[in-house]
């Protein structure tokens, strides 16, 4: 099909989006989430498909794999945003001018949102959901690596909106090329704003080529500050489940930075890191610290390249610091601006780390893999923005609405 069409035809439903009662929307929603579930079977042979032309070794490879308790959590984190308040409608402000002006700014949908995303199969159902709760369409652009998932994806969401009469090309997904790739970036008119989800690598692409206006959902470049007033039970759960719990995702540790003093405390908050086979590059203080107490094929001297990078795998760097100061330059001289934590006791300097450190989440004493839109209470997300204009952080319903002005009068007229 003629991208340029199924881009009008999106367009074109999104009208029907506006006058959607909230209770049909809900319905639609939970039988999705029913669907997915009783679709199981159907939705991982097709990620086998996908899987079996990744290598294993690929960190994107965890981000595309599927299982039966993912795709319950999917459904689970679609039916809490079928019960979330809608976001349209809501009166923002108002007021009455002297003139006898009545003022509201209301919130409304964008109308038609764009989504380029990676190996990532889940984002399929968590932007179709927050869409149609927000009465947005969209356009899902996934990576040709999940393509057959997506299209599995598509075809359950499709068959549900059949069933209940609404007009399917509000969720529209787009071939795995780069063609309508460049079609959807250049899609003004049709496409009111694109979100890229990925890596540092796409967004930046996205953001330089696109004429649509572009949110971005930065790289996650995630640091843990383990203070001189930290306490070690704390630290070293707080860094393992950063570092090992998804290792693929945005909000996983990149690198430890350690207050001098603490250095021997190190070879405590590293050992889970072993279990994992988290391979450590550690600069020369840090590693003397690790020498001999950490496994020698996992322990590494760092490079200047190994500050600064979002390693997505099994990686991690450490770096050691002399002082709050020195960590919080650290953090804002390379970090992506996602998600940053500091471990100490001490109240007045995690005051201080929250105020200086420019990040969209920070966390004192607990892990950055906390940065989640579901885990913020907020149903799912459609991305964490590192932006800051009109996002930042964790987007959810609120985020992927606009706003317009209502103005009534009664004859008045301008002076």
């Amino acid at each position: 099909m003629d991208i340029k069409i199924q881009l009008q035809d999106v367009k074109n439903a999104s009208r029907s989006l506006l006058g959607m009662s909230d209770k049909t929307i809900s319905d639609v929603l939970c039988a999705v989430a029913d669907e997915a579930v009783m679709q199981a079977g159907a939705i991982l042979d097709a990620n086998e498909q996908d899987l079996d032309r990744m290598d294993p070794a690929n960190p994107k490879y965890d981000r595309l794999k599927l299982t039966l308790e993912r795709i319950q959590g999917i459904a689970a984190d679609m039916r809490n945003v079928a019960h979330m308040p809608s976001p349209v409608g809501r009166v923002l402000k108002y007021t009455v001018r002297p003139n006898g002006l009545k003022i509201k700014q209301v919130s409304v949908p964008f109308g038609v949102i764009g989504i380029i995303y990676e190996a990532r199969p889940n984002v399929s159902f968590d932007v179709f959901s927050l869409c149609l709760r927000s009465h947005n369409a969209c356009v899902l652009k996934g990576g040709s690596d999940a393509q057959v998932t997506n299209e599995a994806i598509i075809k359950v969401i499709h068959g549900v909106l059949k069933r209940f009469g609404v007009d399917t090309h509000v969720v529209e997904l787009l071939p795995g090329d780069r063609e309508s790739t460049a079609e959807l970036l250049h899609a003004r008119g049709l496409v009111d704003l694109i979100i890229p989800r990925g890596s540092s690598g796409l967004i930046r692409f996205v953001r330089d080529n696109a004429t649509v206006p572009v949110i971005e959902t930065g790289a996650g470049i995630c640091h843990t500050y383990f203070d001189a007033f930290g306490d070690t039970a704390k630290g070293t759960p707080i860094i393992n489940n950063a570092k090992t719990r998804r290792v693929s995702v945005c909000n996983a540790l990149d690198c430890v930075l350690v207050h001098r003093s603490r250095l021997a405390d190190l070879p405590e908050l590293c050992y889970p890191l072993a279990d994992s086979h988290v391979i450590i590059y550690a600069d020369d203080e840090a590693y003397a610290s690790l020498h001999g107490h950490y496994p020698d094929e996992l322990l590494q001297h760092a490079q200047p390249d190994s500050f600064g990078t979002e390693f997505l795998d099994y990686k991690m760097a450490i770096k050691t610091v002399a002082s709050l100061d020195e960590a919080i330059d650290c953090i804002n001289s390379v970090a992506s601006g996602h998600s940053e934590c500091i471990v100490t006791e001490n109240k007045a300097v995690a005051d201080r780390f929250c105020s200086e450190v420019d990040a969209a989440c920070v966390y004192w004493n607990a892990p950055t893999s906390f940065s989640d839109g579901a885990q913020f209470g907020l149903g799912a997300e459609i991305g964490i923005s590192t932006q800051k204009m009109h996002a930042r952080g964790p987007m959810a319903l609120e985020a992927i609405t606009t706003y317009k002005w209502v103005i009534e009068g009664d004859g008045q007229i301008r002076k």
